[in-house]
């Protein structure tokens, strides 16, 4: 008896770019962020920096408003680059974007940030997290660019999204700010003796740990989470070829 061959089941079609519910509301965040954020610094006004200018460091402002720029660019670039349907439609423009995104984003505006992390106003607990977090943004995206290169592109996504979680991480770490200072305000004459400046460097503290560390977090668990689904798709796919297998080598009556 002779088994007939049997055609592989099609793959899924792939859902349209408008079903995909977080695409349309990651750029509307972005650019809400962008358009609340961008301007002060765009303006040359030292007045009107959100981020008080330490005395040590003169040139705080302007190191400060390139870091934003350049933050900018990698946040608009990079709403493109995880959008799969642009993705897969515009291969070429993903990888000059892509570029855009590493050389006119990332990289300049995390190298300033190092700046700016080691000269800040709110204490050395925030200054750890801004360092740290700045050399991670330059490691994970470098790697990721390095990988695209070697055209390991496994590899380059798995980097490039802990970029994106870290690129996007300022946007988590306004939203704790205000939580905490709305938390923290009634035990100002409490907690904090009445001290404003405590106050204020506790959330800062807070806020510069928990805004990037829990993106990068939620990243690497979303990436075990892809990992273990393929790891039990290829189990399930073992288990179901094997008893075909053994039928094909069984002589048949």
């Amino acid at each position: 008896m002779t088994l007939s061959s049997t055609q592989p089941p099609a793959a899924p079609a792939r859902p349209r770019w408008w079903r995909r519910p977080w695409v349309a509301p990651l750029m509307v965040v972005a650019a809400a962020f962008l358009a609340f954020s961008l301007p002060p610094y765009l303006s040359l006004d030292p007045s009107q920096s959100r981020v008080p200018a330490p005395d040590f460091f003169p040139p705080h402002f302007a190191v400060l408003s390139a870091h934003v720029v350049f933050g900018s660019v990698a946040m608009i670039t990079c709403c493109l680059q995880v959008w799969p349907w642009f993705r897969a439609r515009h291969p070429r423009a993903h990888r000059w974007i892509g570029r855009v995104y590493v050389f006119g984003g990332c990289l300049p505006s995390a190298t300033m940030g190092l700046v700016v992390g080691v000269a800040t106003p709110w204490g050395p607990v925030t200054m750890v997290s801004n360092v740290l977090l700045a050399l991670l943004w330059l490691g994970c995206t470098f790697a990721g660019w390095r990988m695209a290169r070697q055209r390991r592109f496994v590899d380059h996504r798995r980097w490039m999204v802990r970029s994106f979680a870290l690129t996007m991480s300022i946007i988590t770490n306004r939203l704790y700010g205000v939580a905490l200072t709305i938390l923290f305000i009634p035990q100002l004459e409490t907690t904090f003796g009445g001290d404003e400046a405590v106050m204020g460097n506790t959330v800062a503290a807070m806020t510069a740990w928990l805004g990037w560390v829990l993106p990068l977090l939620l990243a690497e668990w979303w990436l075990e989470r892809g990992d273990a689904a393929k790891r039990r798709r290829l189990a399930r796919g073992h288990a179901a070829t094997t008893p075909v297998a053994a039928d094909l080598r069984t002589p048949q009556g």
